[in-house]
Order: C-alpha cells, then sequence, then structure tokens
C-alpha cells in the first residue's frame, strides 16, 4: 500500500529556525534522494523536538493512514512501499528511536543537552540505559518490550511527552545470535541483558529507577510518583534535599514490604522473612552467567532461555545468587493479582500486529468480535501475564533494592552513572567486568579450536 508523500521541494534556504523552513525540511527528510533525506532528517533531530513536531505535523496524516491500514490488512505492512520506508526511516533517525510512528517520542542521546532542555523546561529527565540502541530494531530484549507496551501506549506516551524531557544511552551492544537453518531460513535474537529507566533531576541527579520492564499502568504510577519527588527535591534548600531523599527512599521500602506481605497473604502465605530485597545479589567472587541473568526477569526468560540453554547446556548456575527468592508459582499467584497493571493498549496491538503481519491475523480486531482463537490474542496475552509477573519481580526485588541503596548508602546513588555500574553489576548481573556477559563460562569444555573466540582485528 503506498502512501502519496509529495514531491520534494526545492531545498531549504535563508534561516534553518524559521517555520516555513522547517516544514520544508520536513518534506526533504521523505526524498527518493537519500543523502539529501539524512541530511534533512540530521538536521531536524539537532532541532530537538521542535524538529519532530514539525515532522509531523507535515506528515502526521500520511502515518496515520499506514497505521489505520496496518489494523484493517496487516500483511499490507510488507508491502507499503517506498514512500512509506522513507517516512518510517526518516520518522525514526529524527526522534532517536525505533518505531517512533507508534509513540511519537523524542529522545535525547546527549545527556548535557537533556539536561539543558530540563533546565530550561523544568522537567525531570528519564533517563533510559540499555543494551544496544533504541533506534535499532536488535536492541536488547526489555528495551524492545518497552517500544510495544510502554512507549506505544497512548497514557504513557502522553505522559512522557508532556511532562518529562527523554534521554537514552547505551551500556553496551546488545549479543545477538542467528541461527542459520541451511536452507536460507534463519532466526534471529538478541540474548542477555536488561534495561533501566531512571529519574533524574534537572541537574542529572538520580531520584529513583524503575529496573526492567513494567506494565504501562504500574509504570505511570512509578513515574508519577518519581516525578513528584523531583519536584519536591528541587524545590528544597540545598542542604535539606539528601535527608529528603533518604526519607523518600525509607518510606517507599516500607511500603513494598507492606504491599508484598499483603499480596503474599492473599495468595494464601506470608511474608518469608528469608526473603529480602538483597536476595538478589550475585555470589562472591563468581561471575554470574547468563542463563543467570535471564531468568531474574519473565519476560526475557521465556525470549531467550532456549537459545541460553543450546549454548551451554551443562552450565551450572549458582542456586545462591538468587537465593531466597519465592517459588515460579507463587510469583504467578502475585502477577494475576496486578493483571491490569500489564494490560496493553490499542496501540501496542497495533505495534504488535504491524511488526508481525504474517503471524498475526489483526484485522479481527476491528472487523469482528470473534477473535477468540486469534493468534495476536493469544501473544497479546501471554505477553501480558509475563508483564504482569516482571513487574511484581522488579518491584519488589530490584525497586526495592534501590531504595535500599538511596536510604542507607547515598554516595553511589549521587551520580548515575555510578549507580548504574552498581544496578548492571548487583541487580542484572551483567557486570561490566565481564566482557561476555555470562554467555562464556571458564569451566565449560566447548571441543572447539580457541573455545569459538573471535576478537576483533586492531587495525592501525
Amino acid at each position: 500500500m503506498a502512501f502519496l508523500i509529495g514531491a520534494s521541494p526545492a531545498p531549504a534556504c535563508g534561516d534553518p529556525t524559521s517555520e516555513p523552513d522547517l516544514k520544508k525540511l520536513a518534506h526533504l527528510a521523505v526524498s527518493e534522494n537519500a543523502p539529501e533525506a539524512l541530511r534533512a532528517a540530521t538536521v531536524l533531530r539537532a532541532r530537538g523536538p521542535e524538529g519532530l513536531e514539525a515532522f509531523l505535523a507535515v506528515h502526521g496524516e500520511a502515518i496515520q493512514r499506514h497505521l489505520s491500514a496496518t489494523a484493517l490488512f496487516p500483511n499490507s505492512s510488507n508491502s507499503a512501499g517506498a514512500d512509506w520506508q522513507r517516512l518510517n526511516r526518516a520518522l525514526d533517525t529524527i526522534s532517536g528511536q525505533r518505531d517512533c510512528s507508534a509513540s511519537r517520542l523524542y529522545w535525547h542521546t546527549d545527556f548535557e543537552k537533556a539536561k539543558a532542555s530540563a533546565r530550561s523546561s523544568g522537567k525531570p529527565i528519564l533517563s533510559l540505559r540499555l543494551l544496544g540502541r533504541l533506534d535499532e530494531e536488535f536492541s536488547c530484549a526489555n528495551s524492545r518490550f518497552f517500544r510495544t507496551a510502554l512507549y506505544a501506549n497512548a497514557e504513557v506516551s502522553q505522559a512522557l511527552r508532556e511532562r518529562f524531557i527523554l534521554h537514552w544511552q547505551s551500556v553496551r551492544p546488545a549479543p545477538k545470535i542467528t541461527i542459520n537453518f541451511g536452507d536460507g531460513r534463519k532466526l534471529e535474537r538478541t540474548v542477555t541483558g536488561n534495561s533501566i529507566h531512571y529519574v533524574l533531576d534537572v541537574d542529572g541527579r538520580p531520584i529513583d529507577a524503575l529496573p526492567g520492564l513494567y506494565g504501562p499502568k504500574a509504570f505511570l504510577r512509578g513515574l508519577t510518583r518519581a516525578e513528584n519527588t523531583a519536584t519536591q527535591f528541587s524545590s528544597l534548600a540545598p542542604e535539606q534535599r539528601e535527608e529528603f531523599l533518604r526519607r523518600y527512599h525509607q518510606a517507599r521500602l516500607a511500603a513494598i514490604a507492606e504491599e508484598w506481605n499483603n499480596d503474599l497473604v492473599k495468595v494464601g502465605g506470608s511474608l518469608a522473612t528469608s526473603t529480602t530485597a538483597s536476595s538478589v545479589a550475585p555470589v562472591a567472587n563468581k561471575a554470574p552467567t547468563a542463563q543467570a541473568a535471564a531468568k531474574i526477569t519473565h519476560g526475557k526468560r521465556q525470549l531467550e532461555l532456549p537459545l541460553l540453554e543450546s549454548l551451554e547446556p551443562r552450565s551450572s548456575m549458582d542456586s545462591k545468587a538468587l537465593e531466597a527468592r519465592m517459588d515460579d508459582a507463587t510469583w504467578a499467584k502475585i502477577a494475576l493479582l496486578h493483571a491490569e497493571d500489564a494490560r496493553l493498549d490499542q496501540g501496542s496491538r497495533l505495534l504488535m500486529a504491524k511488526k508481525n503481519p504474517d503471524a498475526f491475523a489483526a484485522g479481527k480486531l476491528a472487523l469482528s468480535k470473534m477473535f477468540v482463537e486469534d493468534p495476536l490474542i493469544r501473544a497479546a496475552r501471554q505477553f501480558e501475564r509475563s508483564m504482569a509477573e516482571d513487574t511484581v519481580r522488579n518491584e519488589y526485588l530490584f525497586h526495592a533494592k534501590i531504595h535500599d541503596w538511596f536510604a542507607q548508602d547515598p554516595a553511589p546513588t549521587k551520580d548515575v552513572g555510578t549507580l548504574n555500574e552498581k544496578v548492571y553489576a548487583e541487580l542484572f548481573l551483567t557486570p561490566s567486568s565481564d566482557p561476555w556477559l555470562g554467555l562464556k563460562p571458564n569451566d565449560a569444555y566447548s571441543a572447539l579450536d580457541k573455545d569459538g573466540i573471535v576478537r576483533p582485528t586492531t587495525t592501525f
């Protein structure tokens, strides 16, 4: 299905910040002349959210037509034509995010520019740290889930656009696996890795963090709570701020323990004294494995563990790395109590259909109520269950531990880079000290020359 975007006008001239020239650049960004289109998109990106808004003002109707067509005829997205491909490529370039057509969000990748925008607007910063890049398809699994379940969600997208300055930074590349079946078919996936959203004040000081995947409603609650805290923090005299923040995290730590205990009572149990926020700390002097890192989140575990186990079938994960955790059945019961927090809205479901047109007959969503066995419905339902479980695990285990860090020792929490190192090492079990992210155990024999390792060639 093609979209008539219109012929490219003459190159922009004069003041590049003027409104007419921004519109011209928006047309040029979808030019058939690829270098010209890239130059225009790059200029629009440099203009920040204003550049994205100018592009959306020109092409918003074409984007909406494409999304509406995808809802009715999902298979048509494979043949949307060169016009749509150019538009979509420009949109992602300007925004700094893959799948921007579903979110319409602008992301800074320069932290100093993000802080400058925060200071001028008075808005807190939401800084995403991830493996891989948010503007590429194969970023880590959780960041892909963010693009689907959170950024494409209408309420979340509006909140992010109106109330935060958005920023992302890649911690390291996302490991990628390609399984070649030898007959032209390939299966591509990323393995291991996790992501975290930091809420920062206008100067970049960490206020709170939401580790891993949360359901949309739970994510919004966490954002709102952290946003209000950031506003109060900034309004205080400098000498009062650290004590205020410490007390906030102490209160949240106590609230999480109470909420967790209440949930356990509801499902027929009680809070075990051995189940603490620190129960996910890695074993001392032993590098965590990629399997351990994959198992700490339910959604990623379903996607990645079959691949990891095929790579390392004899790996021996030390159970103490996840000691004192509740069993899976109990987590699943608690997740059911919070199922509404993880409901996907129409925008998220449309993005799922758009990215999987051959697998999902999404037209049934709009044409009929008789879709109980629709593949998209089944996949969405399973995704929601996994996301609900991720939500409670992340809140009760990871977020509680982060609150404890803020409450007990503020030193490593004052700088987002230092805090992020601690998060990836002690919560996500993928420390920067391990270049192989747990995928290469030292005590496993592979029977491969050089243990199957290929190192980059350094040239001078």
